[in-house]
């Protein structure tokens, strides 16, 4: 992984643990700490404060919230 490479935060509350993984791994690395350490259940997730901000942008550039005329 280089350095300029974005990479996004993973958290688990139940392991209690967070790491970063690159952005094109995030799905596989979800899935793989969810199957290896939960038996499947869906603990992994990425950062739920980053998943709020994401969608507060992806709504704004969409102009989801703007009003029609």
């Amino acid at each position: 992984m280089s350095d300029d490479e974005p990479t996004v935060p993973i958290v688990c509350s139940e392991c209690e643990t967070t790491s970063r993984v690159p952005l094109d791994a995030v799905a596989e690395s979800v899935e793989r700490h969810n199957d290896n350490h939960h038996d499947g259940e869906t603990i992994a997730e990425v950062d739920p404060d980053l998943k709020a901000q994401l969608a507060d942008l992806v709504v704004e550039d969409l102009g989801l919230l703007e009003e029609e005329p």
